[in-house]
This record gives structure tokens, sequence and C-alpha cells, in this order.
């Protein structure tokens, strides 16, 4: 097989990256790999993992996708990097049921390969942490905390009718983004697990929650008053944070901090830190401290004829000499930016003399279903705002919609997708399977 344009990996970037692209070219010309058959969005990974948001609604499938948007999909993780064929392999898909094969390994020629592979948990090297804590870094990972935590929370239950038991402990590690809003998404889905039939549970006493940050405050590379207003409705909602905790080490029940103290885990969540994955390292690419593959300021890979790199995989400096966030709104930038990239190359014409340059648009961070707080960059240099409350809140879940219209397309479909999206989030969501 062969392709003017593969992109490996439908994160954010690369799946709008795809869609822009088919829509304009076809499917003749670009090709999407991954080795998952479902998109999500990964900022709501953890709604799904508190049982809030159904993953087979807001699932979107990327043969669909393909379909509607005019590009080719492969199912199959990328394995290896020809660079004298002009070719990657990607790997056999075996069903798990019966270890039976179901596609053949395969290889597809390029033209033209964007990695975005995005990236895995970070664990420092901290015992335990691989072995104990589940991380949010794809769907079957909510999905498993998902069913864990209602196991747990069923047990709790039964203790509590037997009139003993103490309930249970959900430790956090890492008072980022992806923690604090797993933390109040999980206070929210508590109560309403409640609501389902666990009537003997008092959720702010039996289901006690715990972020561990190693820095002095929550949402460190924030505002310190996006920080402040966080930690503020954190312990509103009975949520207890430790800051200036470094974790040592990680047991099946418990987490131990430097300085001694125990912290009783029924569940543990790594949200501590995030690297290249180690497919990276194996490509015969030119490779960053982190693991992340080198690109220019035009996001080629340095030295490479014909590869990019967008996302949390690419380590990427801008025309200004700034380094890059691995966030989503890098990665949105990113792909537009290859979309004209490329488009031009499929017409012959030379590429853009403009660099990519980053633009930080400030952050906004959930905190429960009816409020987020966050700061919005101005025009100015260093100039910030502060928001809060249910502003920020829409702000939030505009983003959300800004995404899957990027992948959807059309304004029917956008509109139709808006519709879907506001319906799933008016009536909260507690699946018991």
């Amino acid at each position: 097989m062969r392709s003017d344009i593969v992109i490996v990996g439908g994160g954010a970037g690369g799946l709008e990256l795809a869609c822009k692209l088919g829509r304009k070219l076809g499917p003749s010309k670009v090709t999407l790999v991954d080795s998952r058959l479902y998109h999500i969005w990964k900022p709501s990974l953890h709604e799904v993992a508190a049982g809030t948001l159904d993953i087979h609604q807001e699932g979107l499938s990327y043969q669909m996708l393909a379909h509607d948007n005019g590009f080719n999909f492969v199912f199959g993780p990328m394995t290896g990097l020809d660079q004298a064929s002009r070719s990657i392999t990607v790997g056999a898909i075996v069903a798990a049921a019966d270890n039976d094969e179901v596609l053949p390994e395969r290889r597809i020629a390029y033209g033209s390969l964007v990695l975005g592979v995005g990236s895995v948990s970070n664990y420092f090297g901290v015992p335990g942490a691989q072995e104990y804590t589940i991380s949010l870094n794809a769907t079957e990972d909510a999905e498993r905390f998902r069913l864990r935590m209602l196991r747990l929370m069923l047990a709790a239950e039964q203790d509590r009718e037997e009139g003993k038991g103490s309930g249970l402990d959900v430790v956090i590690i890492g008072g980022g983004a992806t923690g604090v809003e797993l933390a109040a998404e999980l206070r929210e889905a508590s109560g309403a697990y409640v609501t389902y039939g666990f009537d003997q549970l008092d959720v702010k006493r039996d289901v006690r929650i715990t972020i561990l940050e190693g820095a002095p405050r929550v949402l460190a590379p924030l505002p310190e008053k996006v920080s402040a207003a966080a930690a503020d409705l954190l312990a509103r909602r009975g949520i207890r944070v430790v800051a200036n905790c470094r974790v040592t080490q990680i047991e099946k029940d418990r987490v131990i901090d430097k300085d001694g103290n125990v912290y009783p885990a029924n569940l543990c969540v790594w949200a501590a830190g995030i690297r290249a994955p180690d497919l990276l390292a194996s490509l015969g690419l030119p490779t960053a401290k982190g693991g992340q593959v080198e690109v220019d300021d035009h996001l080629r890979v340095k030295g490479v004829d014909d590869i990019y790199a967008l996302g949390d995989c690419a380590a990427c400096v801008d025309g200004k000499g700034n380094a890059v966030p691995p966030r989503a709104q890098a990665a949105h930038q990113q792909a537009d930016y290859l979309v004209t990239t490329l488009i031009r190359k499929s017409k012959g014409e030379a590429p853009s003399a403009s660099p990519y340059e980053y633009r930080d648009y400030g952050s906004l961070v959930s905190v429960g279903r009816d409020t987020s707080v966050g700061s919005l960059m101005g025009s100015l240099r260093g100039a910030s705002w502060f928001v809060q409350g249910t502003m920020a809140r829409m702000m939030y879940t505009s983003l959300h919609l800004m995404h899957h219209r990027a992948v959807l397309g059309t304004m029917r479909t956008g509109v139709l997708a808006l519709a879907r999206f506001l319906v799933r989030r008016a009536t909260p969501l507690v699946k018991l399977h």
C-alpha cells in the first residue's frame, strides 16, 4: 500500500490533520494509522473514568471519520520505519478472545510521514508505580478505572450494610489538570452513585479522595490565583490536597512519601508526568532527552527528508526559540500549520518561509460539572485574565466542541454534534456494569 501522506496517531493533532487534509485532498492521498478503533478527546478521559461520560456515546469511530472526511484508515500499531524505502511497518492485530490473527503485519509506503503518537506516563523510577497505579492515557485505562471504582463502592456498600468497613480511599498522584479534574469529577460521580442505590454510603465520609502534589501547590504551571481558586473548590468538595509531597514508593494498598508518611489507597491514579513512547527510540530518528523526536521550527524532523512530528511526541522549539509545551492547543495549532505545509507540497509549491509559532491562549481546568477555573491570555505580552464559574465552564465546554467541529467538518455535522454533546451533559450518567 502507498499513500502520499501517512499520519501515525489519531490523537487531537493527528486526527484533526487527517480530517482537514482528507477533505481537501481525498482518500487516495491521505492515510491515518492508529492502534485503536475509536477516538476520544483526551481531556474527557477523567469523565469516562468517573463514570459521568459514556465511552460508547463519546467515542468517534476512525472508520466513520475516514468515510466522512475522505481519508484512509489503517488499524494497527506502527512498529517500524524504513527510511531507505520510505515505508512504515504496521503490526498485526490479534483477537484477545482466541488469539487469532485478525489483520496481518502490513507495510505502507509514504511520500510524507507525520508522527503524532502522543505520550505515555513517566513513572520516574518510583517503585510500584507502574504495577499498582492506573494512568489515564487511553480509553481502556479510563474504563478499567471506572469498573474498579464501581466494584470498590459495591464492596463498601455491602460492608456498611453489615455494620463494618471504613469506606474506600482514592489517591491521585499529581496535582496538574488531569489530577484536579479527576478528583472533582469523582466527587460528583460518587454522589451520583448514591442516588443509584448506594444508600448506605456517605460520600464525604466513605469515599475519601486525596491529591498528592510534589510542587508547593496544585496546577503549579498556572497563575497562583488559578491554583488558589482550584484548591478552594477542591476543599469545598471534601478533597484533601497534600502539597510538597514526593512519593517514593507505591504498594498494593498504600502510598509512601519521602518523609515516611503513609496514605491508604484502595485505588491509585498516576498523573505526575509524561514521556515519549518507547517506539520513537527505535526508529533511527534524532530524539531529545525526554525521548521526543527533535523537529525544527517548521515541524520537520531534523536531518530527515519528508518526516514531520507534532503534539506530545515532538520536541519542538518555535520560531522565537521557545520550547512548545505538550498541550492540546499546541497539537491543534501544529495540525493547522502542517495542513498548509502539506497542501503546498501536494501542489508542488515551496513550503512557507514562516516558521511555526506557538500561541498560548491560556488554560482552563474543569473542577466539576458546574464550574471551571483558568486564565486567558491577552494580546499584550504577559497579560492574562482570571476566569471562574459558569463562564469558565462554558469556555471549557467550547474547547471540546471546537475539536468536534474540526474533525467532523461540515456545519450541519457540527450542529448535530453540539446537540448530542449538550444532551449527554444535561443528565449525569452512571452505568452499573
